[in-house]
């Protein structure tokens, strides 16, 4: 893979990891934590929402789904 991809994925993982030990997080706590745009932030969830490893509670919250995740290093 290209570095760029490799750099999305790692986020996107980091993304899950802050979410599944927070709870539930917002929108804009993730764009803190994280140092990025909430445009990219907002990308990293639509692709996690669509693997149906988080969902949205309420608008603009996230909190990480029951679905079984094997993570690897």
């Amino acid at each position: 893979m290209n570095t760029s991809t490799d750099r999305m994925l790692t986020r996107v993982k980091s993304i899950y990891l802050y979410i599944q030990e927070k709870g539930t997080v917002t929108t804009e706590e993730l764009v803190d934590e994280f140092g990025i745009t909430q445009r990219t932030i907002q990308r990293d969830l639509n692709v996690l929402e669509y693997n149906e490893l988080v969902e949205s509670p309420n608008r603009g919250t996230w909190a990480v789904t029951t679905r079984k995740v094997k993570i690897s290093s």
